[in-house]
């Protein structure tokens, strides 16, 4: 496969032409803040956090659906993309109901940790405060909406990875919620295998394990990529 050269923060370095931009700075062990991209799952751009500026382009590009191109010069830290960065952060927090506090996934949250990498010292938008409802009639999950940032990993690790469809999006801006077959609670959707592969995509303590409690809830996240791995190898 043919190699492209670019430049990404000043630093020369190559890459497979069908790699995103993202692919190659991870490679290049340069750090681009995802929220929604999980390796092994289908792209969606969904949070637009890996947003970068390109040499020639008035837009900002998201890294997870740019494809590299030869030459091509990225910047990923610029002070309009931290600036970007923390107002997005603070927009997710101010959306929910997140209490890091007494959250399940506290200490071992994707979410709680872009807000110390952006610098979120406080929030400078008006909570929203809705009335999120927790689903617990699954036997061994549940799901808080209060914590979910609708990054779709769960849905897509439930219909890529198990291949069952379990989760999908219903609702419009800041009505969405992710619902469980035609909106019946968890424990009543008979498309679930109970696999867990959802409670493994989430990035936050949006759905856990029953029984858990203040920052008991440590996942790999990495597992849905090994699992895709090893599936691909095997056929």
């Amino acid at each position: 496969m043919a190699a492209r050269t670019l430049t990404i923060n000043g630093t020369l370095i190559s890459a497979r032409s069908n790699e995103t931009v993202l692919e190659a700075a991870r490679e290049a062990g340069i750090s681009i803040p995802t929220l929604c991209h999980l390796d092994g799952l289908s792209e969606v751009g969904a949070c637009r956090l890996c947003l970068v500026e390109i040499a020639g382009s008035a837009k900002l590009q998201p890294a997870c659906h740019t494809t590299v191109t030869e030459g091509m010069e990225v910047q990923t830290d610029t002070p309009r993309l931290k600036a970007h960065r923390r107002a997005i952060v603070e927009l997710l927090f101010a959306e929910r109901n997140h209490i890091c506090a007494v959250c399940v996934a506290s200490g071992h949250c994707e979410l709680q940790q872009l807000a110390v990498e952006v610098g979120m010292s406080h929030v400078r938008y008006e909570y929203l405060s809705p009335d999120c409802s927790v689903d617990i009639s699954h036997a061994r999950f549940g799901i808080d909406h209060n914590r979910c940032v609708l990054c779709t990993r769960c849905v897509r690790a439930c219909d890529e990875v198990e291949g069952v469809h379990t989760w999908d999006i219903a609702g419009r801006g800041t009505n969405a919620r992710v619902i469980t077959d035609l909106n019946v609670p968890w424990g009543e959707a008979t498309s679930c295998t109970s696999c867990g592969k959802c409670l493994l995509a989430c990035p936050t303590g949006a759905i856990f394990s029953r029984g858990s409690t203040v920052a008991e809830l440590e996942r790999d996240a990495s597992r849905i990529a090994t699992i895709v791995a090893a599936r691909n190898e095997r056929w």
